[in-house]
């Protein structure tokens, strides 16, 4: 797959699945900047759930992780609205998780806003809370939110 075609799926994911009230939805120049360093890594996976190419179905899915010496941190996951609840949160982390311990990781780590529905994928997938920012997040109403940080011991 090519960087711009790898750039298009992610992007083609990541319109549909952050709702744009939280911002937390990269735009193409930041996805553009993390996977040119060669420590930053992505793997998108089809409706299926199986790795998706240019010749490929669409993407359904992603996450975005990097890695550093014995650790990696968790950037990015998406699954598509019509595609959620059909296990591929699940199949991208388990992904993730291979990837990263042939790169040498022995944990994966991860931050999110303290309502975040998908900390119920993360806590499924053996994720633990390890820490927690307090009022870290801004909601446009003035309402403050915690940043919980999560390991995954891989």
């Amino acid at each position: 797959m090519s960087h711009a075609d790898l750039i298009d799926q992610i992007m083609m994911v990541m319109e549909q699945a952050f709702d744009p009230i939280w911002g937390e939805a990269w735009n193409r120049n930041q996805v553009a900047g993390a996977l040119a360093m060669p420590t930053t890594y992505a793997i998108l996976v089809d409706a299926g759930g199986r790795h998706t190419g240019p010749m490929g179905p669409p993407a359904a899915g992603f996450v975005l992780s990097r890695n550093a010496p014995g650790e990696e941190e968790l950037l990015l996951i998406a699954v598509s609205p019509d595609h959620r609840r059909k296990g591929l949160g699940k199949i991208l982390i388990e992904e993730l998780a291979k990837a990263a311990r042939s790169r040498g990781a022995e944990r994966i780590f991860l931050e999110m806003r303290s309502n975040n529905p998908a900390e119920s994928l993360y806590r499924l997938a053996g994720f633990e809370p390890i820490g927690k920012r307090k009022n870290y997040y801004l909601k446009s109403d003035g309402e403050r939110l915690d940043a919980i940080t999560f390991g995954l011991t891989i």
